[in-house]
């Protein structure tokens, strides 16, 4: 009987997928694993990555709302110009 697709991973929060990833990498990294394996770490890698964006951008939106309640200035672009600070 053909295998069916896989159930579907429960969701993992971000400090888990980071360290998952951060393991699968290292794997990876030492070079050796068989081409399937490889190809299974790195799709396995990719959904991780997937995982740390989405839940990074989740909490970004979460304090720009917690700004915009609080009445505290827009965030503003990490390469804008701060008084005391020189640019080569």
């Amino acid at each position: 009987m053909p295998k069916s697709q896989d159930p579907p991973e429960p969701q993992l929060d971000f400090e888990s997928a980071m360290r998952d990833l951060e393991e699968l990498v290292e794997r990876l990294e030492q070079g050796d694993l068989p081409l399937e394996e490889s190809l299974a770490a790195f799709e396995r890698g990719v959904m991780l990555t997937r995982t740390c964006q989405a839940a990074l951008k989740d909490a970004e939106q979460k304090v720009e709302i917690l700004l915009k309640k609080a009445g505290e200035p827009v965030i503003e672009d990490f390469a804008a110009d701060a008084p005391g600070t020189e640019r080569p």
